[in-house]
């Protein structure tokens, strides 16, 4: 549970408690580092997966922005909300080129229901569509859509992650959608 510590205090019960995991980890405790890998590993590998399109390096990657957060707890300061922090190392270290492998797997961001034949084709070519167009954005207006929509994170909390003001978050949000429109536009008439 959450203690009194001022580093804590106003803070949701969640991100006091990555807080004071944070606080463990900076004195080498590892079993507060794998604490705080289980709480998180599924934001950092899906934030990655959709940001690659691939799963092919997602896991290498999650391990390496897992690695950065061991090697940087002793200089972690909890300015803004550990969420926060550690999208941005995601970002950093998923700001690679794209590189598509032949056969590699797309990452799937569509229901599992059992829908009819015609309507799953249709849902399938409609997913690729949509995943490829998420891909072909510019790295910024990637991450962007990627965190406000499947992450739910603020405008706020985006600015941080991208180093960017509020507004410029808002500006590079509608320059994705209109992109995504554009490309999507036989699928939306």
């Amino acid at each position: 549970m959450p203690d009194n510590d001022p580093r804590t205090v106003g803070r949701s019960d969640e991100d006091a408690e990555d807080v004071r995991l944070m606080r463990l980890v900076s004195g080498g405790d590892t079993g507060a580092f794998e604490q705080l890998i289980e709480r998180h590993q599924s934001l950092v590998a899906g934030t990655v997966a959709r940001m690659l399109g691939s799963n092919s390096d997602v896991e290498d990657i999650a391990q390496q922005v897992f690695i950065r957060v061991w090697k940087s707890a002793r200089r972690y300061v909890p300015r803004a909300k550990f969420t926060t922090w550690l999208l941005k190392i995601t970002r950093n270290h998923a700001h690679v080129p794209l590189q598509t492998e032949p056969g590699a797997e797309e990452f799937p961001l569509k229901d599992t229901t059992n829908p009819t034949p015609d309507a799953s084709l249709l849902e399938n070519e409609l997913q690729r569509a949509i995943e490829e167009a998420i891909t072909e954005l510019p790295e910024s207006q990637r991450m962007a859509l990627i965190l406000r929509r499947y992450e739910q994170l603020s405008y706020e909390e985006i600015s941080e992650v991208l180093d960017l003001s509020v507004p410029a978050v808002k500006s590079v949000l509608f320059r994705a959608r209109t992109e995504l429109r554009a490309r999507l536009s036989k699928y939306l008439a």
